[in-house]
């Protein structure tokens, strides 16, 4: 009984070690609380009108894209829809740039052609930012296809909301990907109530990771408040990708505290709602995380808090200080421009 005792002492104290390292954890605390900060600045500057057109954040939602890009490798491809300022940042791009582009001013990632809907960073595989409801699924596959055609191991994770799910773009990119067997991640980031209407009142299938299965694609539903689920999903499905079996669809069940767009109140529903959730804030579960396995000292947060309000504070300085476009220069980027080696009639 004695030696039972002691294994199930064992046991229970190894279970209770942190499920990744000291540095992973600071890594993911930072860029969440780079993506959380960043978007709150961002909504506080639109009610300025400092910035115009259309605004979705993705506070709330910060565990789907620091997991996904802890689990994956240089290399990689990346594609979303609109609410896409958070994913350029976790990827390495200049904050100062985002900030630019969400000004529409010339120094920013699109050159200030985009605005918040559509961010392009090249430099970090990062492939849009894309306004066209569901757009970016098949563009996604495209991208797998190219990476399959020239024989690398990288994929192209495509994430989508779960109003997306109902479009028919969704439904043809799963059916060719699986047919391909294309290295890809679909992720639907299911915050659960599309631009205003919940998944349950939408379609007959709450369930949104069955949806992969009509097409005998590998499935799973995750729950994405938690970066350490985040990652491990993610992780999973990319070693298969890699080792050309196809894609994977990932359910990441996520919440927005905030509306669909800057437009929107968000009243269908409850404050009791939003606070449950809030309650399982990925930020919050990670540096309760660290302080519980004496990761991080309160001094240490306050450094990175304080490091995080300066980055911040600089990219609103630099977007302020950059330049718009020059009207005449209006049509540039419109159309690719080359000598085509051949005459036309």
């Amino acid at each position: 009984m004695a030696a039972t005792k002691t294994t199930a002492k064992r046991t229970t104290k190894a279970a209770a070690k942190p499920a990744f390292s000291k540095e992973t954890y600071r890594t993911w605390y930072e860029q969440m609380l780079l993506m959380r900060r960043f978007e709150e600045k961002a909504g506080q500057l639109y009610g300025q009108q400092k910035i115009r057109g259309f605004c979705h954040l993705y506070i709330g939602q910060e565990a789907c894209a620091a997991g996904s890009v802890s689990a994956l490798k240089p290399g990689d491809k990346y594609i979303t829809a609109y609410r896409d300022h958070a994913h350029p940042l976790v990827l390495g791009s200049d904050p100062g740039r985002v900030m630019a582009e969400l000004f529409g001013k010339e120094t920013g990632l699109s050159k200030g052609r985009g605005g918040s809907m559509h961010m392009f960073d090249k430099e970090h595989h990062f492939y849009g930012g894309h306004g066209i409801v569901g757009g970016q699924i098949p563009l996604g596959a495209g991208i797998a296809f190219a990476e399959k055609y020239k024989g690398t191991d990288n994929l192209c994770i495509t994430y989508l909301g779960d109003g997306a799910a109902r479009q028919g773009a969704f439904h043809e990119a799963l059916n060719l990907a699986m047919t391909m067997k294309l290295p890809m991640i679909i992720v639907i980031e299911n915050n659960g109530y599309a631009m205003g209407t919940s998944v349950s009142r939408s379609s007959n299938v709450t369930d949104l990771s069955q949806l992969g299965r009509a097409y005998e694609m590998p499935s799973e539903a995750v729950d994405a408040m938690s970066v350490e689920n985040v990652h491990r999903a993610v992780e999973k499905a990319a070693a298969r990708a890699r080792k050309g079996e196809g894609p994977t669809l990932l359910e990441f069940r996520t919440y927005r505290y905030k509306g669909h767009s800057m437009s929107d109140p968000a009243k269908y529903r409850t404050k009791e709602e939003v606070e449950q959730y809030k309650k399982l804030d990925p930020i919050e579960q990670v540096k309760k995380t660290m302080l519980k396995h004496k990761m991080i000292t309160e001094k240490e947060l306050q450094e990175i808090a304080d490091k995080i309000k300066g980055i911040i504070a600089d990219s609103v300085k630099f977007a302020e200080e950059s330049d718009y476009p020059k009207a005449e220069e209006v049509f540039n980027y419109v159309y690719v421009q080359e000598d085509y080696p051949f005459e036309h009639d």
